[in-house]
């Protein structure tokens, strides 16, 4: 159940995103966190929301997981793929696999239905207290001809859209976060294959490899995917000269 706005509540002068397609629980949160002094944006489906986060830019994400158009943890990873806002998930799945998955999907906090606006304002204002502190962080990064959106895992070089396996973008998703600095070898084989990796550097060279063939107008001279030998690799948005 939600507790009806008793008028009175904090002012916490937060943002928070609400995703939900159930316009009548929607509507109710609305209310409810508006009464409390959250500045409240809605949205009824995955896509409104990824672009809602870039836009709205809110503090904290309270999502539902059954959106008509997409998964919930596809919501969530496409969230994290260029942001660190906190999402607490809203969700009347109460298994426990169901939570595994969403926290494991970078989801901060999880609230099975009916909840108490109470608690559900409580893990709010918790959720926003452990953020990372604010940084800039845009959804969309444009090199040269290469246009990379981070939210909806898309790349395209001079218009057209460029296909890339699930282990390419991986990589690519790292070093673009972390564009124009150096990252670690033994980082990104953590980041992309797993601990277990670190030593396999061999899969670098054949997915930067990949990569540059498919991103770079001279794959032999690269301008945006860059190797620093026996280091790691950097990605530069301004062309190398």
């Amino acid at each position: 159940m939600i507790d009806e706005p008793d008028g009175g509540g904090e002012r916490s002068g937060n943002r928070v995103l609400v995703v939900d397609d159930d316009a009548a629980l929607a509507r109710a949160l609305v209310i409810n966190l508006r009464a409390h002094g959250w500045e409240v944006t809605a949205a009824p489906t995955g896509a409104a929301a990824l672009d809602a986060v870039a836009s709205a830019r809110p503090d904290v994400v309270l999502l539902d997981l059954g959106l008509p158009d997409m998964p919930g943890l596809d919501v969530i990873e496409g969230i994290r793929g260029w942001t660190r806002v906190p999402i607490v998930v809203l969700s009347a799945r109460q298994l426990g696999d169901d939570k595994v998955d969403a926290l494991d999907a970078g989801a901060d906090d999880y609230v099975t239905k009916p909840f108490g606006m109470n608690e559900l304002l409580a893990r709010l204002r918790a959720a926003v207290r452990r953020a990372e502190p604010a940084h800039p962080e845009e959804p969309v990064v444009v090199a040269g001809e290469l246009r990379i959106d981070l939210a909806r895992r898309q790349v395209s070089r001079g218009g057209a859209d460029v296909r890339l396996s699930p282990t390419e973008w991986a990589l690519l998703e790292v070093l673009v976060r972390n564009r124009g600095r150096l990252v670690d070898r033994k980082l990104l084989l953590h980041e992309v294959w797993g601990p277990a990796y670190s030593t396999e550097t061999n899969y670098l060279r054949v997915y930067t490899a990949q990569l540059r063939r498919k991103l770079e107008n001279d794959p032999s001279h690269p301008r945006h995917i860059l190797t620093h030998p026996g280091a790691g690799y950097r990605f530069e948005a301004e062309p190398a000269e």
